[in-house]
């Protein structure tokens, strides 16, 4: 195989992905998730004040996210911290959801 064919072949496979595109996506991804962590965090804050209670369903939303994004960053890269890290956040999405199924029962 010449210089010429291997660039064309990888030419070719790279039309299938625009890098700046999965980058722009990735990044934006990334804010989003963490515009809505302050969000989650300033609207539990105000309901703690105000209402005196605080809805643990969406903090269960929330924390299931963070959980799948570590569980498939390891699935992908086999990374140990990975792991480490999306078994910490199935854990507090766990509580959370242990901890809204209390509160709809009027237990908390």
């Amino acid at each position: 195989m010449d210089r010429e064919e291997i660039l064309a072949k990888a030419q070719k496979e790279g039309k299938e992905q625009d890098l700046p595109d999965r980058e722009a996506q990735k990044s934006g991804a990334w804010l989003s998730y963490i515009i809505g962590v302050v969000l989650l965090i300033l609207v539990d804050t105000v309901n703690g004040f105000v209402l005196h209670n605080v809805n643990r369903g969406a903090d269960f939303a929330l924390f299931s996210m963070a959980f799948i994004m570590f569980l498939t960053k390891y699935l992908r890269l086999r990374k140990r911290h990975e792991l480490i890290v999306a078994i910490i956040w199935g854990l507090l999405a766990l509580s959370m959801l242990v901890v809204w199924i209390l509160q709809l029962s009027g237990v908390l």
